[in-house]
């Protein structure tokens, strides 16, 4: 037993039903990351990732416009991951949802790296959410796998996509990581810091540092990557946008599930400090420019 689901998870009219009530016209589509599936034999993986993927496929093409589909493949054989995400672009899909580390490859593995680049040769947007979070037997309480663990996750991953020379390899690959990226924002004066003082750790695979791929303030040039607004907090939220700049947030709603927004873009719409078109760009701009509709 794992978790009790209600029909909002799979039920398309229930979902059209709570976006009318939220104000929701359009929603990306992705697949419960228990459903990866990266720990089992490939032809079951496999399997499951195109029943998974035909379902969403189906749905887009009942409501056109309202959702967008988002694949899922079995990263534990790139190869046969590629032809998955091929084959769902060419039915419509607008990407791939990945976790956030693939058994025990980090997204820097060299094994991973053809499958992001298949995905910036195909313009094929990565949403990066977390899953099989870090430390989990050590603090089974408080839900702290989802509250402490989950942040943590998500900051492995962007870690090893920065200084994994992903992103300097490949400069046009779109990328997003959930929940506001986690804790690498609240950590990035350590992790910067830490890739100057030890170069000889953190430096193996690109001299790029960390802060490097965030905003520039001088030239007002946004991150180098995404990450969704879920954060749950203003101040931090703030921070987010000086740390990435608006043009990199997009609305992100963990929906259905409890650590979600329970309506969707309200943080934002709450802060007044913000510009309407800055909150404009985070509740809908930014999402279609990453998922190639702008």
């Amino acid at each position: 037993m794992f978790r009790e689901v209600q029909s909002n998870c799979w039920d398309a009219a229930v979902r059209l039903k709570e976006c009318d009530a939220c104000r929701v016209r359009t929603q990306a589509l992705s697949t419960v990351p228990v459903m990866f599936g990266y720990e089992a034999p490939l032809a079951a993986a496999l399997d499951v990732s195109r029943w998974l993927n035909d379902h969403i496929a189906e749905l887009c093409t009942a409501y056109p416009g309202r959702f967008v589909g988002l694949a899922t493949a079995p990263l534990q054989d790139p190869l046969a991951a590629i032809t998955e995400l091929e084959r769902c672009l060419s039915i419509g899909f607008r990407g791939v949802q990945i976790g956030s580390h693939v058994n025990r490859w980090n997204l820097d593995a060299p094994e991973l790296f053809p499958f992001f680049q298949r995905c910036q040769e195909l313009g094929a947007a990565v949403f990066v959410h977390p899953w099989g979070m870090l430390g989990s037997a050590e603090m089974p309480a408080y839900w702290m796998p989802w509250l402490v663990g989950m942040p943590a996750e998500t900051c492995r991953a962007v870690c090893s996509v920065l200084m994994g020379g992903v992103i300097d390899r490949l400069p046009r690959l779109r990328i997003c990581f959930a929940h506001g990226g986690g804790s690498f924002p609240g950590t990035i004066g350590r992790i910067d810091h830490g890739f100057h003082a030890r170069p000889d750790l953190c430096q193996t695979r690109t001299k790029t540092p960390p802060r490097a791929f965030l905003r520039d303030e001088k030239s007002g040039r946004p991150a180098r990557f995404y990450v969704d607004s879920l954060v749950h907090d203003a101040d931090t939220l703030r921070f987010l946008v000086r740390l990435m700049g608006h043009e990199r947030i997009a609305l992100g709603t963990d929906y259905p599930f409890p650590l979600g927004e329970i309506t969707p873009g309200e943080l934002i719409n709450s802060m007044g400090d913000l510009s309407p078109e800055v909150r404009g760009r985070m509740l809908e701009g930014t999402a279609r420019e990453f998922l190639g509709l702008a």
